[in-house]
């Protein structure tokens, strides 16, 4: 049991550590279900050549917005796309805020990019600037898997279970996220027929955790949803939303959010609410943004996930 214990705490060790420096993306290591950090480099090329599968999380593109700090989204994200499409991935995952205000013309744009880039599959959820004005029905038209009515959906890739949810739609007071009772009774069914030693990977746009809920940084019913998955060896919960990393243990569930590729926002609380954080001067921008990869290797016991910045 101790040894089990140390492995823990090296491995949140080097979480902390590779979260210290990482910045525009987040490059995710699958291993035996469970999710792995680790710094670009040799070290992560080592990783690769053992992962039986890898993907990459992308999230809040906002393309359409030009304002301090990022005067041009678009490059931004074209760059992280480049970053994406040099670690091969087998999927991309985009965690929401496509859009800055669910444009037609804005989501041209993106699926303009994503197919320039050529980086294979890409599966999206909203973000709550992609629902504006029309519920997200430009969205699930142009991107919904199309699986359920609601918009949510699931999958299989290597042995592990992914689970995409939608919580930016009937938002609650002060802007939390809500899930719904058609869409926790799904997930529900969903997973009452997988073992408890299936990885699961669940990803969302806003936290399923509640990081600040003073800024509508959580969602509201999430608590009964990981009711769900607290059976299952290895969780792993991805989001986007808040523009910068933060991670948070519960027993088997980790939970990660990511950076934006627009622009980053403030700490939670450190200011007088959420928001381009218009501090950060031009030439700095790139250290703030970035990607996820995420490696999997099977019979090991973590995910291996970075983050990259554009820097």
């Amino acid at each position: 049991m101790q040894d089990n214990h140390d492995s823990e705490a090296r491995g949140r060790r080097d979480f902390l550590k590779c979260m210290a420096w990482a910045g525009a993306g987040t490059l995710w290591l699958m291993k035996g279900g469970v999710l792995h950090a680790q710094p670009l480099g040799a070290g992560v090329e080592a990783g690769a050549r053992d992962a039986s599968f890898s993907f990459a999380q992308i999230s809040d593109s906002h393309i359409g917005f030009h304002k301090a700090p990022n005067m041009d989204v678009g490059a931004t994200f074209k760059e992280a796309l480049a970053l994406v499409k040099k670690q091969k991935p087998a999927f991309v995952m985009h965690t929401g805020d496509l859009t800055h205000l669910s444009k037609p013309e804005q989501f041209d744009t993106l699926a303009g990019l994503v197919q320039d880039a050529g980086v294979g599959r890409v599966f999206y959820v909203p973000g709550e600037h992609d629902v504006i004005g029309d519920s997200g029905a430009e969205f699930f038209r142009r991107f919904g898997e199309r699986q359920q009515a609601g918009g949510w959906y699931s999958f299989d890739q290597g042995g592990v279970h992914f689970v995409a949810l939608i919580n930016v739609l009937n938002l609650k007071a002060g802007g939390l996220g809500s899930l719904g009772t058609d869409q926790l009774a799904w997930l529900k069914n969903d997973l009452a027929g997988l073992s408890s030693e299936t990885p699961l990977v669940i990803f969302a746009h806003m936290p399923l955790w509640s990081v600040y809920p003073q800024w509508g940084w959580g969602t509201d019913d999430s608590d009964e949803a990981m009711s769900y998955v607290r059976r299952f060896g290895s969780v792993s919960v991805l989001n986007g939303h808040i523009h910068q990393i933060q991670q948070k243990v519960e027993g088997t569930i980790t939970f990660y959010t990511a950076r934006s590729t627009a622009y980053p926002q403030p700490s939670p609380g450190v200011g007088p609410g959420p928001g381009p954080l218009q501090s950060v001067a031009p030439d700095a921008l790139h250290r703030y943004i970035g990607i996820r990869d995420v490696r999997h290797v099977q019979g090991k016991d973590a995910l291996a996930v970075t983050d990259e910045v554009l820097s």
